[in-house]
């Protein structure tokens, strides 16, 4: 079946520009093209092109942004793929059951992020994500290079779409993550305001309230309602 899938894998800080031909390779024999790739070290390069194997097309349309958040922007669901589970815990799920929620909401905009190949995401990304995607490889010997991750994920996503996954009916589509993001932003900024945020050492409260929020999936309603919430209890507002 000849089928183009909505889905965007993201390369955050990729080393070898092999490995980013050889993403693309995998990603275009499941029918997905949209690579955006998180300041590589090295590309456009021949390397690429040539592990690419015939994915020159993913390649050459494949955008070159500076953050992960630019990245992401325009996405409802972020998927953080990653060779290791973390001291804090994240919502973790295996490329199957990614590949089902992910085809639930594919009109949302969904993009799965994979790190470095070295050190994988680190927990500033993973922030940025709603769950992470672990691939159940052999506790002996779980080497997975970075494209044959992808490839195991982007399987997934086909099969999930063979026939489409309909999941339930939502009234509102997700909130874009530039929209999370602005209200992260903004809740930060009041819990500061409240005293209640210690400005000296406020990364891990925050990490967490991202997590809580990840798992809540928040529509764009629930983000303006919260947003909302928010500038009325403002010790700014009052002042």
């Amino acid at each position: 079946m000849n089928m183009q899938l909505p889905y965007r894998i993201v390369l955050v800080q990729t080393s070898h520009p092999g490995n980013i031909g050889a993403a693309a390779r995998a990603m275009k024999t499941m029918g997905i093209t949209d690579l955006v790739l998180v300041s590589p070290e090295r590309f456009p390069d021949a390397q690429a092109t040539a592990r690419a194997s015939g994915a020159d097309d993913v390649l050459a349309n494949a955008r070159v942004v500076d953050s992960l958040v630019e990245a992401i922007g325009d996405c409802g669901l972020v998927m953080g793929a990653s060779a290791r589970l973390r001291s804090l815990p994240w919502p973790t799920v295996d490329p199957r059951q990614a590949a089902a929620i992910m085809a639930d909401h594919r009109d949302d905009g969904a993009a799965v992020v994979f790190g470095p190949e070295q050190s994988g995401l680190d927990n500033e990304h993973l922030a940025r994500c709603h769950q992470l995607v672990h691939i159940p490889a052999n506790p002996d010997y779980s080497s997975l290079n970075l494209a044959q991750a992808v490839q195991v994920v982007c399987y997934e996503l086909r099969m999930a779409s063979l026939p489409l996954s309909t999941g339930v009916e939502r009234e509102r589509r997700l909130a874009s993550a530039t929209e999370v993001e602005r209200f992260h932003t903004h809740l930060e900024e009041v819990l500061a305001e409240t005293g209640f945020l210690n400005p000296d050492h406020p990364k891990q409260l925050l990490l967490r309230l991202r997590r809580l929020f990840n798992r809540a999936q928040l529509d764009d309603n629930e983000v303006n309602i919260l947003r909302g919430i928010l500038s009325t209890v403002d010790p700014r507002r009052r002042r």
